[in-house]
C-alpha cells in the first residue's frame, strides 16, 4: 500500500516537473519504468552513430551501452576496464564531440531546473554544447521541489553517496556529511544549472517513476 502512494506522489510531481521543463524549452516526459525509458531512447536514435556516456549508474541500468554496441554503434565510455590515463582522457574528450550524449542528473527541480555537480567536467560540458542530441535520464528520487532543495540534495545525498561508491578519500565518504572540504579527491568541483535549454543543444529529459542512481 505504501509503495502505491509513493508511485502516485512521484507521478504527480513528475507531471508537474515535465510541464515546467517543457516551458523551459526541454523535450520532457515521464515514464513508468526503466524498460519503458530504454525503448523510448532506442526509438529516438536513428541517424546517430557515435554515443557518449557520462559516469551514470542510472544510464547503465537501462542496458543502453550494451544495446548500442550490439547495434554496431561507436560508444565512448570511460567506465571500461583497463584504460590508461591517456585513453580515459581521450574518451572523455570524444564524449563532447559525439552525435548523442547520455547522462543523468544529480537533481531536477519540479520548477524546471536541472542541476549537476562534476569533479572533472566532461559531463557538464557535453550536456550543454557539442553533441547533436542529449538525453538526461533520472529516477523520480532525484526530483526536488525547487532549485534550492536540489542543491541541498546534492550536498546531503548525491555527493556523499557518489563519493562512497567511487571509493574516494573524502570526509563525506566516511561520515555521510558534506563539510565543503578541500580533499584532493573531492568530486564536487563544478556546478552546472540548466535554467533553460541551451540554444544550440537538443535535450530530451526522461523521468522514470522509480528510484534509480544516487
Amino acid at each position: 500500500m505504501e509503495n502505491s502512494y509513493q508511485t502516485w506522489l512521484w507521478e504527480k510531481r513528475g507531471e508537474a516537473c515535465v510541464r515546467n521543463l517543457r516551458k523551459h524549452g526541454f523535450d520532457a516526459c515521464l515514464v513508468h519504468s526503466r524498460d519503458e525509458a530504454r525503448e523510448l531512447v532506442l526509438g529516438m536514435i536513428s541517424g546517430y552513430e557515435t554515443f557518449g556516456f557520462g559516469g551514470s549508474d542510472t544510464i547503465r541500468c537501462l542496458g543502453l551501452v550494451e544495446a548500442f554496441k550490439a547495434a554496431g554503434k561507436t560508444v565512448y565510455d570511460h567506465w571500461q576496464d583497463g584504460l590508461t590515463k591517456q585513453e580515459d582522457l581521450e574518451i572523455r574528450l570524444q564524449q563532447g564531440r559525439c552525435d548523442c550524449f547520455l547522462c543523468s542528473a544529480n537533481a531536477i527541480a519540479v520548477t524546471g531546473e536541472i542541476i549537476n555537480v562534476d569533479g572533472i567536467g566532461n559531463r557538464t560540458n557535453a550536456m550543454t554544447f557539442g553533441p547533436k542530441k542529449v538525453f538526461i535520464i533520472a529516477g523520480m528520487n532525484k526530483v526536488t521541489a525547487d532549485l534550492e532543495s536540489g542543491l541541498k540534495r546534492i550536498r546531503e545525498v548525491a555527493g556523499p553517496m557518489r563519493a562512497r561508491s567511487l571509493g574516494m578519500e573524502t570526509p563525506c565518504a566516511g561520515t555521510g556529511i558534506c563539510t565543503d572540504c578541500n580533499a584532493p579527491q573531492r568530486i564536487c568541483r563544478a556546478t552546472l544549472i540548466l535554467h533553460r535549454r541551451p540554444l544550440l543543444t537538443d535535450i530530451s529529459v526522461i523521468l522514470i517513476n522509480e528510484s534509480l542512481g544516487f
